[in-house]
């Protein structure tokens, strides 16, 4: 990672396609896509994007020998950008280097890394609108309206991460080093508050743009893009994150930089403060992405009958998890834990929509009753051999059921390992606790703590897990750690078999 951008910091350019006198055309009719034509040159003198299409025509390198030559011989592709990673002490000359300690060195480098931090997400945010947004908008792809729902108001956070540059090198002294931070960034993380709504809104809009990618046009320029350069082989939903995953490491990074300051630092007590900003600042945006997860998916059950609908939907806050798992006859169930219901659901779509069918009643989690089974304990049926045989003995699997006579329900429900079916079994404990006034197990207060001790960050966004793995989200009741546990006595054998199955 030693290249870095042929212009200035802070500015995207792309090559203006103007026809010079002495080269070929390559007519317009031709090209599919306009991330065909977006090249950038090698030779560093790059111009900015021309306002007419109908002018655009594939810019070649005189300067390069590749190109000189017969345009029958192939010239090899141009190289991926790369982020330049210099570290603050790379900067330094030899001299320089001696005068500081190895502590401040350290200290430098992390600030320094907060610094270069900004400047790639602001590049990042300015290419975003201008490699993708503005060529669909310009060619048609999408609509106006879709383009604002996919990519929010992403331009509005520029010039919130560049005052911070600013700031930075305004506390930047003659030798390089920033003397105190700590003021700086006190100030400056409220402002953060600001991506509550985009960040609420990414579930939306990666729905949008899945169901986008469907249309051919949208494949081939997004395709494209993702074949340039500038893309740093980075798909669209990539650079549209950024701004998440910038979010969740300003605590790290400011617990760096206080680790390798000097305990009787001025900049100690305003970095403590710092940090605890950034957590309430987090805390929000995560309480807030909650309740609009929460929202998404009420919104896309659909009910067989009006009684299905358990009026408790309607105080539901938080989705506490969610994700595929198997019923006791095989067939794929995906199954929600609402902050006050538990709704099993299939998977369906109507008129090119997904949703959820409500499948039986849901249970309410003041009424819910778990049960941890043993691998072997029960048979699982679905399959053509299982009508001929007795079954296979199953693993991963466990019972949850209505302790309400009226309902009389029971569902035995299987995940692929033993890890998810923790999962899914500390998620439902820990709802069924907030509800019954029970106190939380050993066990459960152990993996609380242990995602107190991380970044309350990590669990504002995960979503890349498979089918049963339950997708935490909103208060975060449901642990996601990987931890063995006993087989709970009480709840084993206390449930009384007069339900049917399912």
């Amino acid at each position: 990672m030693n290249c870095s951008w042929p212009f200035p910091e802070h500015t995207f350019y792309f090559p203006d396609f103007q026809e010079p006198n002495n080269k070929r055309v390559r007519p317009l009719s031709k090209v599919s896509s306009l991330a065909n034509l977006i090249s950038p040159s090698k030779n560093g003198a790059v111009r900015r994007f021309g306002q007419t299409i109908q002018s655009m025509s594939l810019r070649s390198d005189s300067k390069s020998p590749g190109l000189s030559r017969k345009a029958s011989k192939a010239v090899g592709p141009t190289p991926t950008k790369r982020r330049n990673s210099t570290l603050w002490s790379e900067t330094l000359d030899v001299h320089q280097k001696s005068t500081f300690s190895a502590k401040e060195i350290k200290r430098q480098e992390a600030i320094y890394e907060l610094y270069r931090g900004e400047q790639d997400l602001i590049e990042d945010l300015q290419l975003a609108r201008k490699a993708y947004h503005d060529p669909m908008l310009k060619l048609s792809i999408m609509t106006e309206e879709e383009l604002a729902h996919i990519f929010g108001d992403l331009d509005a956070y520029i010039p919130l991460h560049e005052d911070l540059l600013r700031k930075l090198t305004e506390g930047t002294g003659p030798n390089g080093t920033v003397g105190q931070i700590g003021q700086i960034v006190t100030d400056w993380l409220p402002g953060l508050n600001a991506y509550k709504d985009y960040c609420s809104n990414q579930l939306a809009a990666k729905a949008l743009l899945d169901q986008k990618k469907q249309d051919r046009r949208v494949q081939d320029f997004l395709q494209r893009c993702l074949e340039s350069p500038f893309s740093r082989k980075l798909d669209l939903w990539s650079f549209l994150d950024i701004p998440r995953s910038r979010l969740v490491k300003y605590p790290l990074l400011l617990r760096e930089i206080l680790r390798h300051t000097p305990p009787d630092h001025p900049d100690v007590a305003n970095l403590e403060r710092a940090i605890t900003i950034i957590q309430g600042v987090l805390s929000d945006i995560n309480m807030r992405k909650g309740e609009s997860e929460c929202q998404y998916y009420i919104d896309k059950l659909e009910y067989l009958d009006d009684k299905q609908r358990d009026p408790l939907i309607d105080s539901c806050k938080t989705l506490l998890c969610h994700g595929e798992l198997r019923n006791k006859s095989g067939s794929k169930l995906h199954v929600f834990l609402f902050s006050e219901l538990l709704v099993l659901t299939r998977p369906v779509t109507r008129n090119e929509r997904s949703c959820f069918q409500v499948y039986r009643q849901p249970i309410p989690v003041r009424d819910l009753n778990v049960e941890d089974l043993q691998d072997g304990e029960i048979r699982m049926g679905g399959s053509f051999r299982g009508a001929f045989t007795n079954g296979e003995k199953a693993k991963n699997v466990f019972r949850v059921s209505s302790m309400d006579p009226s309902h009389g329900q029971s569902h035995t429900l299987q995940v692929n390992d033993v890890y998810h079916k923790q999962q899914w079994l500390n998620c439902l404990r820990s709802a069924m606790a907030q509800h019954q006034g029970a106190p939380l197990r050993p066990q459960g207060e152990a993996v609380r703590a242990k995602r107190r001790s991380s970044t309350i960050s990590n669990s504002i966004y995960d979503e890349d897990t498979d089918e049963n793995c339950p997708h935490v989200s909103g208060a975060n009741l449901g642990p996601r750690t990987h931890s063995k546990t006993r087989l709970d006595k009480k709840f084993r054998g206390s449930l009384k078999r007069k339900e049917t199955e399912v």
